[in-house]
């Protein structure tokens, strides 16, 4: 029933105005709906992303990840925008980059300390 339906991650962050500027500006995202507790971004193919005020959790595991078909040219456009890309033991990244299996991945942190990915590899659809 529900596969009909638009899903839209949620992030909770404990400062609204640092983590909207970082996704509206650093990872450009549209901005859709902004109000006191929570503001709403539209990114590719249709997702969206909220981000709300709260108590953030240290669980330190990927919150969302994006599919890319360049990782390194996205990695550059980033970093010039002053995001900052953490480096793993496991999976290894060389320059940022880790390759497990046909993927290849790479992780940064929001304000909030939300850990986001990218992923380059070939994506699963529902059928």
């Amino acid at each position: 029933m529900l596969s009909e339906y638009l899903a839209v991650t949620t992030l909770v962050v404990t400062d609204i105005d640092p983590a909207k500027a970082f996704y509206e500006k650093q990872l450009g995202l549209t901005l859709l709906e902004d109000t006191p507790a929570s503001c709403r971004f539209g990114a590719g193919k249709g997702s969206q992303l909220t981000i709300r005020r709260g108590q953030t959790s240290a669980s330190g595991q990927t919150v969302l990840h994006f599919e890319v078909d360049d990782i390194e040219g996205v990695v550059r456009d980033l970093t010039s925008r002053g995001v900052t890309f953490e480096e793993y033991e496991t999976p290894k990244t060389v320059n940022f980059i880790a390759q497990f299996g046909p993927n290849r991945g790479a992780w940064f942190k929001d304000p909030a300390g939300n850990v986001l990915g990218l992923r380059e590899g070939p994506v699963p659809f529902a059928g």
